[in-house]
């Protein structure tokens, strides 16, 4: 039995799991929980699978290791899946006067100095007429096999699944690593492009923010060059922060509450940004955004305790015969609505291509 007959099982039994692979990895792993039960994270000590949302003051969900079983196998595909490489759908046209019109409203109150940079969201309702489980997951490890690929599903909550290109937190004993990723525009075949000052600026606030945040926790602080990266159709730009918690002033909570969420999702100062984004989009963000991936695991010794997790980004969730699929982007006073409204159709390209 693989790993896809396992997601099968346990969906027809209605159980909760969840099914990963690693970014630019041939490994897959699942968490197969034992029971119906919904379990919360208390203060990040425990061991299993978290997906946590976007409001860091609801709680986080836990597919605790100890309820569950765990495989992990090798990925192998047995041939390549076809796909709609050019699939679109036509979203809605008050949708999209709503979203242009909560860009104008971003931009007007960034020009009165409310705050510097705020991020905003949609959520693109796709009918599906023949949503196959199992060959959508598939195709969405195939196409993005430089993103953090997963389906995560729990019956009292819902059925997810995603292709992030962000790191949250790679946290192994007291070093851990972390990323800013901001600015956006469509691959064209090369990496070698030009970034306006628009996406530069996004950016480098993103990296002052994570520095700052945890500057009073950490030492031996080093920060990357910034580069550009590809995720699915889009390019990107990425800093990688790296360094050391200081010993009995901080823990893995103590770090989450500093990143989480950072302006790359959110905005900057986070607490307006969140205040507008809760208020002004018209639909709740759940999971979107939030955070997900491996809590406390130990892969090299018993007794080591490895944390990696992810920015829920590119992602979708599906109920019945209707995926929800979330996109969004950041607004500074040098962005331009129409613009931020294609970003936003660019991005959701890169869930539609596995429907």
């Amino acid at each position: 039995m693989t790993i896809f007959d396992r997601i099968a099982s346990q969906y027809k039994l209605q159980k909760p799991f969840v099914v990963y692979r690693k970014p630019s990895e041939n490994v897959i792993s699942g968490y197969f929980q034992k029971t119906k039960e919904v379990f919360f994270v208390d203060d990040f000590t425990e061991t299993g699978f978290v997906f946590s949302p976007f409001d860091n003051q609801e709680k986080a969900i836990l597919i605790p290791a100890e309820k569950s079983v765990y495989f992990r196998e090798s990925l192998i595909f047995e041939a390549p899946l076809s796909f709609a490489k050019n699939k679109r759908f036509v979203a809605d046209e008050s949708a999209k006067t709503h979203h242009l019109e909560l860009v104008n409203k971003a931009i007007e109150e960034i020009k009165r100095k409310q705050f510097q940079k705020v991020v905003v969201s949609r959520r693109e309702i796709v009918s599906l007429s023949n949503f196959m489980l199992l060959e959508s997951f598939k195709k969405l490890l195939q196409i993005y096999p430089n993103a953090f690929g997963y389906i995560w599903f729990h019956p009292k909550i819902g059925l997810w699944m995603g292709a992030t290109p962000e790191t949250l937190l790679s946290l192994s004993e007291d070093r851990f690593k972390t990323m800013s990723l901001a600015g956006t525009q469509v691959y064209n075949g090369s990496t070698v492009v030009s970034w306006q000052s628009k996406e530069l600026e996004e950016q480098a606030l993103v990296t002052r923010f994570i520095a700052s945040q945890i500057k009073e926790i950490a030492v031996h602080l080093k920060t990357s060059e910034k580069e550009t990266v590809k995720a699915g159709n889009l390019l990107h730009l990425k800093t990688q922060i790296s360094g050391k918690l200081l010993r009995g002033a901080s823990n893995l909570k103590t770090l989450l509450n500093a990143l989480h969420p950072t302006p790359a999702v959110c905005g900057f100062p986070r607490l307006q940004t969140k205040k507008f984004i809760l208020e002004r989009e018209n639909y709740q963000r759940t999971f979107y955004t939030g955070f997900l991936g491996e809590l406390n695991v130990g892969r090299e010794s018993i007794d080591s305790k490895d944390s990696s997790l992810f920015v829920n980004l590119r992602c979708m969730e599906i109920k019945n015969n209707t995926a929800f699929l979330y996109v969004g982007g950041g607004i500074t006073k040098d962005s331009i609505a129409q613009k931020e409204w294609e970003e936003t159709v660019s991005k959701s390209a890169v869930m539609i291509a596995i429907l």
